[in-house]
């Protein structure tokens, strides 16, 4: 019984001198041709999607993505208009994160890259706008 506590004691001391390993950290203004196209693309998409934050139909989700928050805001007519504005938006934003992640030379990155990014859009939301908030929507 000694013996094991002793072992016990030792891998504790050993633990605590070891150092500690900081978390990876990337670039994420990190940039390629791929990441500049997909930057140029979302920018050009954004005048379009603004009216949409704006007006609370579209809404930024806690997990890196835009989301139809609430249809009934945007006219029958120009709903397919809006979804295919939101699905090429999504499309931009998942090749962006795992572009970076890679551009940093760690695919594996990609989770931790998103979920920076969907922190960093929620911060950046302008007043008004509806971003989720532990997967409620809230209007900040």
């Amino acid at each position: 019984m000694r013996s094991f506590r002793w072992v016990g004691m030792v891998l504790m001391v050993l633990a605590a001198l070891l150092p500690i390993a900081a978390p990876a950290q990337g670039n994420l203004d990190i940039d390629s041709p791929a990441i500049t196209a997909l930057r140029a693309s979302m920018q050009q998409r954004h005048a379009q999607l603004a009216p949409l934050y704006a007006a609370g139909a579209v809404g930024l989700a806690g997990d890196g993505t835009v989301a139809i928050r609430d249809a009934s805001g945007v006219p029958l007519a120009q709903r397919a208009q809006v979804n295919g504005l939101v699905a090429a938006e999504n499309a931009d934003r998942v090749a962006l994160y795992r572009e970076i992640a890679r551009a940093n030379g760690h695919p594996e990155w990609e989770a931790d890259v998103r979920r920076t990014f969907a922190q960093r859009w929620i911060e950046r939301a302008q007043a008004g706008w509806w971003v989720q908030a532990g997967g409620n929507w809230v209007r900040k």
